[in-house]
């Protein structure tokens, strides 16, 4: 096996991976190098990169990642990131996942203290490979992701499962209901500017400038690739909610949802939330529908699937500096 290489430059290793990585060949967005790129450029360009890759034969793995303080490093992910998670190329068996995980484990033993991993779903063989190297890590649960499997169900079976008070909310809201909707897999500079006047006064936080920027490189992203659905509510021309999902493989990704505070008594982003969901189940055929992390509790109302998330920590033993926050942190998981 060779030493595991490590890039500093996104260049480099778009050149180097010769778009093994693009959309032709990895299905999942958050595998993607494009998803990397637009992530850090946007979110996050004042962190050094740490791009480690390692290679046995045919065989490869990437973890992209970034250096957030001196001899600390973290996933390349953030309140975007569905998931996170080493990306294996050439087809790896679990051995050879495995050795690749061992040698990239061994690697960072010699340069970092500390590192931070999440948002992941099943992170049992990166920490196995980082116990293996010496690192003392730390795993606990936290968030999830709150899935829906179709299992061939038409919409109207959907939603004749659905808890009573939300059929019940959407028949009284959507009865003559002064809201417009619309779906689109367009991107103009209209809905653009649309979404982010919705956005201004919605519930949420405000989304930083940079964040909007991102948001925006992934809706016209996928929307070239036509797998953008932008979803609109207008109150006499005024979009009042809007929702950003993504369709790809039978997968649909729910990105942002958003509404204006001072329409809640009609509920437009419920009953926008009906009409993407009808879309998506019984147009676009999806088989599965992933609304992200976050526990919010409106969630459990459309989904019907909890998938635990789980963060590690890991702490260089051979460090000073780790030894401290190694034991705040072991006991912070124990305390829960």
């Amino acid at each position: 096996m060779r030493a595991p290489r490590e890039y500093h430059s996104l260049d480099d290793v778009r050149q180097a991976l010769a778009g093994r990585l693009g959309r032709g060949h990895v299905p999942a967005l958050f595998g993607r190098l494009d998803w990397f790129e637009a992530l850090h450029r946007h979110c996050c360009a004042q962190l050094p990169l740490r791009i480690l890759h390692a290679q046995e034969g045919e065989a490869e793995v990437w973890l992209f990642l970034v250096a957030p303080a001196p001899r600390r490093i973290s996933a390349l992910a953030n309140w975007y990131s569905f998931s996170w998670a080493p990306i294996f190329l050439g087809a790896p068996d679990p051995a050879a996942q495995a050795r690749l995980l061992d040698a990239v484990a061994r690697a960072l033993l010699a340069q970092c203290a500390q590192i931070d991993l999440y948002p992941l779903e099943d992170g049992t063989e990166l920490l196995n490979a980082l116990r293996r190297a010496g690192w003392f890590t730390v795993s606990r649960p936290m968030g999830g992701r709150h899935l829906l499997k179709m299992e061939g169900r038409s919409f109207e079976d959907y939603w004749a499962a659905r808890p009573g008070r939300l059929r019940n909310l959407v028949r009284r809201k959507g009865r003559n209901s002064p809201f417009a909707l619309s779906i689109s897999d367009r991107l103009t500079d209209d809905l653009w500017t649309d979404y982010v006047d919705v956005h201004a006064r919605s519930w949420k936080d405000a989304e930083p400038a940079s964040g909007l920027d991102f948001l925006r490189a992934l809706a016209e992203r996928e929307a070239a690739a036509g797998t953008l659905r932008l979803g609109f509510a207008r109150l006499d021309g005024r979009a009042v909610a809007t929702q950003l999902w993504t369709i790809e493989h039978g997968v649909a990704l729910i990105h942002k949802l958003s509404h204006d505070r001072a329409c809640d008594g009609g509920s437009p982003g419920t009953l926008l939330s009906h009409a993407m969901f009808e879309q998506a189940i019984d147009q676009d055929r999806v088989t599965l529908i992933d609304y992200g992390t976050g526990d919010n509790g409106y969630k459990r109302d459309w989904m019907e699937q909890r998938v635990p998330l789980q963060r590690i920590d890991a702490f260089n033993p051979r460090a000073a500096s780790a030894w401290l926050p190694a034991a705040r942190t072991a006991i912070s998981a124990l305390v829960g």
